[in-house]
């Protein structure tokens, strides 16, 4: 049986499915704010459910909307669902008739200033900017402080010695919410600004559109008077050669005018496949910045960060560093979990302890386990400081040998579940207070010398990826 809801305006008080809806409303607008409620809920309608299979769906005006929504809300809206109205099962977000006409545009507007602005010099705030990504909750780190302070750099300072600037890292490594933080600062300091944010894809699909109702011209014009344009995902171009050759006369406006220019990619622009070589010159011609795979640290950080905006959850400090260390994949997928734990604790009351966050992520925490061997260890290490991995098991005290042996010990105790005697075992059968020598000197170490910090947290890095 499908019923069908024309949407939220028009339904009756006394439909439990539009009661429900009001109550999960209600609470998001709580719990994201009026700006993003407003920007991206707001237009949601309901659409269709059937009640045989417990499918509803939900409907936004545009297909970028609800690509934003299934991203950033799908899974609070699926919780919430199921906590008001348990005869929805599963949630479609998609485009519908159903959805009131709304542009997905999040506006600002400038602060007051004595004297008006001249006209058409009014400042036009990003398209879809995400109100949560500031640089004041980026979390730095080894992994990101380059990337972080590059952005920083472009989004304040008076003259910039680069331009672009190309951030390029994994899935999930904070490249989009550097951007964001780019245009919510440079607009902070330069409210009249023209700020423009918007994927690769998006570039792509409004320039095609933009052929066929022989606007070209309109859509040059409007990309390359912006004072700040940032493209992310440029890797999607990659084939398009008409779309290449727009991207390459806008690119060439924006940095010949003196603006600033932000490219993200999922990599190197030198591994950059399907890009004609002039446009990878061109990138390869500002500030290129990686941003690398969070180490435990960091990813200890995020989690203690997130914790500061939910003051009403209880996190153990042994859950903290089980999520820092079994969820190393990337930082979107550490803090999805930490919301659905939240989430599940909140509508089960159910206080979060091990088993509690084992039972919910049992899942995630499959796709994550990456059994990493002290064998795959002591052949990294021996790699990486040029030795015979036969020395790791050797008799042998020279320096040269003794320091990458710590190194490997304090690693597998770091990355392995094995206990001290097995590790001790699989290093020449040393005694597990050899191990426990080695871990505390390598830990010592590490704050004191620079250069073995850096060679631990490369090794680190390539185990764990």
């Amino acid at each position: 049986m499908v019923s069908t809801i024309s949407g939220p305006r028009d339904a009756g008080h006394g439909d439990p499915l539009q009661h429900a809806w009001e109550a999960i409303r209600a609470g998001l607008r709580r719990d994201c704010g009026a700006r993003t409620f407003d920007g991206w809920l707001r237009p949601i309608a309901l659409g269709n459910f059937d009640s045989d299979t417990g499918i509803l769906r939900l409907e936004l005006p545009s297909q970028f909307m609800a690509d934003w929504v299934q991203t950033h809300f799908s899974e609070r809206l699926s919780l919430a669902w199921r906590a008001a109205y348990p005869l929805v099962r599963q949630i479609l977000i998609g485009v519908g008739a159903a959805a009131p006409k709304t542009a997905a545009i999040v506006e600002i507007p400038a602060p007051a200033v004595e004297d008006e602005p001249a006209a058409g010099k009014n400042g036009v705030y990003a398209v879809a900017l995400e109100p949560r990504y500031r640089f004041e909750n980026f979390v730095v780190g080894k992994a990101n402080e380059v990337a972080y302070s590059a952005a920083r750099t472009l989004a304040t300072a008076k003259d910039v010695a680069f331009n672009p600037l190309f951030l390029h890292g994994g899935t999930g490594r904070g490249k989009t919410h550097l951007l964001h933080a780019i245009g919510h600062e440079f607009h902070r300091l330069k409210p009249r600004a023209k700020i423009i944010y918007m994927s690769a894809e998006k570039f792509m699909v409004e320039f095609v559109a933009a052929l066929r109702a022989n606007e070209t011209i309109q859509f040059k014009q409007q990309l390359r008077s912006a004072d700040l344009l940032m493209i992310d995902d440029v890797q999607f171009i990659a084939g398009k050669e008409s779309t290449q050759e727009e991207f390459f006369h806008t690119m060439n406006e924006i940095i010949s005018a003196g603006r600033r220019l932000v490219i993200s990619s999922d990599r190197a622009p030198q591994d950059l496949d399907g890009i004609e070589p002039r446009i990878l010159s061109r990138l390869s011609w500002g500030l290129v910045a990686d941003i690398n795979q969070a180490d435990l640290e960091l990813r200890l950080n995020i989690i203690l960060k997130k914790l500061e905006a939910l003051p009403d959850v209880q996190v153990p400090e042994d859950v903290v560093m089980f999520l820092a260390k079994r969820i190393s994949s990337n930082v979107r997928e550490l803090e999805g979990a930490l919301n659905r734990i939240a989430a599940y604790a909140m509508m089960q009351n159910r206080v979060i302890d091990l088993d509690f966050v084992t039972e919910v992520l049992a899942s995630t925490l499959r796709a994550n386990q990456r059994r990493i061997s002290i064998d795959e260890i002591q052949t990294r290490v021996s790699d990486h400081y040029r030795i015979r991995k036969a020395e790791m098991t050797s008799a042998r005290r020279a320096r040269e040998v003794a320091r990458p042996r710590q190194v490997a010990m304090y690693l597998s105790k770091q990355l392995t579940p094995r206990s001290l005697p097995e590790i001790g075992r699989r290093f020449g059968g040393r005694d597990h207070t050899t191990v426990i020598h080695a871990v505390k000197q390598i830990e010592k170490l590490r704050a004191q010398d620079p250069e073995l910090d850096s060679d631990i947290r490369l090794l680190t890095r390539q185990l764990e990826s």
